[in-house]
């Protein structure tokens, strides 16, 4: 629950700021990987690269199409591979949301000191590594009892 909330609170008024300008934060994720590319990318690696499900991409690139802020093309000898590039007005929609992202950027390392920034950036880069690991065996003892308290038994549970 620690990190969700951190999450939230970072992206609280960064959502917000996004709204201003008619983006969803999805949106906005797809706009930014396709705009440090120099050609459209496959459908799927956009998927990838954005943390986004194939269904939920596929039906959000279908309003930037209609918004004109990305095109969509499908492949002439396979109809199941579709290429998406950045248009002129996606670039412009970065170019002019993009320093607003940088002072929120600015902002977190303000409040958290340079060294305590990169620090949480190496930390998410190993959490990030844990990627599709094994889950952990179940502790030994009764999770379901009814007995247990609702305060927590660790510092590690009051933080979850």
């Amino acid at each position: 629950m620690a990190l969700l909330r951190a999450r939230e609170s970072v992206m609280s008024g960064f959502r917000a700021s996004l709204g201003e300008h008619g983006v969803t934060e999805q949106q906005w994720r797809v706009l930014r990987a396709l705009d440090h590319v120099d050609a459209p990318m496959v459908v799927g690696e956009l998927a990838e690269s954005t943390l986004l499900l194939g269904p939920s991409l596929s039906r959000m690139l279908a309003s930037m199409v209609e918004r004109g802020l990305v095109t969509r093309t499908t492949d002439r000898d396979d109809a199941r591979r579709a290429e998406v590039a950045i248009t002129d007005a996606g670039r412009a929609l970065v170019a002019e949301i993009a320093p607003e992202s940088e002072s929120w950027y600015d902002h977190i390392e303000a409040r958290l000191g340079a060294d305590d920034l990169d620090e949480l950036y190496r930390i998410l880069g190993r959490l990030a590594d844990f990627g599709n690991a094994a889950k952990p065996p179940l502790a030994t003892g009764d999770r379901g009892s009814s007995a247990r308290t609702s305060q927590p038994t660790s510092r590690r549970e009051g933080t979850r």
